[in-house]
């Protein structure tokens, strides 16, 4: 668009889910600046997620990727991370739920609810597999410049939206072009930060409330540079970090150094964690699933 080369984001996608495998080549994205955003307030977080808090102990459990047929106790979720932005989220009832759903790195399993965001389209396709339930576009494709707004319920799970901007093609602001989605499950509050473009203001903060797991894009180029990512984190307070959009160690490593002034630092075997309030760390820690 606008004579700008459009390149996409390129990753080598390896993971075993339910002892299938999938490899996915992604084409880079070319970066551009900040988009515009209105001033952010003081970064801090409210004490509910509405009504979910994480106040206990331990950490999450990485389980391997064959137990995914397994069942899980009412308090748990199962995370796993397919590749670049999308990871298969299930529920106590197996509701399956698949971020940034596109045409490259899709879990093997027809998810329940996919949700999609706008920046580049290894985060969202225009086809997505008919058997889905719901289909949760981040962004208006109706009328552009306004905000996608979702909150459903589906049997034991709940998806919401906090609308963010991203950068255009051109290099300007599209305004509220992708959003945020917040799942709450198991009384857990779980927040995919998606393609993050900007720092969030004291009322996305609000509409977001208080995370127990987030995951959270690391490249610090083509998303949010890590200045502003570790502001966000550090106001979101989420018990559990999940990196995720890295382009291979060395950038991976990058957020980390920064990461462990700050956390702890835990470098699971398997791509998948079982978390439940009862398990969550008391301090912010960061868990990485292998894959990227």
């Amino acid at each position: 668009m606008g004579g700008v080369p459009r390149l996409l984001c390129i990753s080598a996608v390896a993971i075993v889910i339910a002892s299938l495998a999938s490899a996915q080549l992604l084409r880079a994205q070319s970066p551009a600046p900040p988009p515009q955003q209105d001033p952010p307030s003081a970064l801090q977080t409210p004490e509910n997620c509405p009504g979910l808090v994480a106040r206990n102990h331990g950490q999450p459990r990485p389980i391997p990727a064959s137990f995914h047929v397994a069942a899980l106790n009412a308090d748990q979720v199962r995370i796993t991370f397919v590749g670049h932005a999308t990871f298969l989220i299930e529920s106590p009832q197996l509701v399956r739920i698949a971020t940034d759903y596109n045409d490259y790195v899709r879990p093997p399993l027809v998810p329940d609810i996919v949700t999609m965001n706008h920046a580049h389209d290894t985060h969202y396709t225009d086809h997505p597999d008919p058997a889905i339930k719901y289909v949760l576009r981040g962004w208006s494709g109706d009328t552009p410049g306004q905000p996608a707004n979702w909150d459903i319920t589906y049997r034991d799970v709940r998806v919401r939206n906090v609308p963010t901007n991203i950068r255009d093609f051109e290099g300007g602001t599209e305004r509220y072009g992708n959003s945020i989605f917040v799942f709450e499950i198991a009384n857990l509050c779980i927040v995919h930060l998606s393609h993050l473009h900007h720092t969030l203001t004291r009322q996305q903060l609000n509409e977001i409330g208080q995370a127990d797991v987030v995951m959270v894009p690391v490249d610090g180029f083509y998303t949010l540079d890590l200045d502003g990512i570790m502001d966000v984190l550090q106001a979101m307070k989420a018990p559990v970090i999940i990196p995720m959009h890295y382009f291979g160690m060395s950038v991976l490593e990058r957020f980390l150094d920064r990461a462990r002034k700050l956390w702890d630092v835990h470098m699971a075997e398997v791509p998948s964690t079982i978390v439940s309030k009862t398990t969550l760390p008391k301090t912010p820690e960061v868990l990485v699933l292998p894959g990227h």
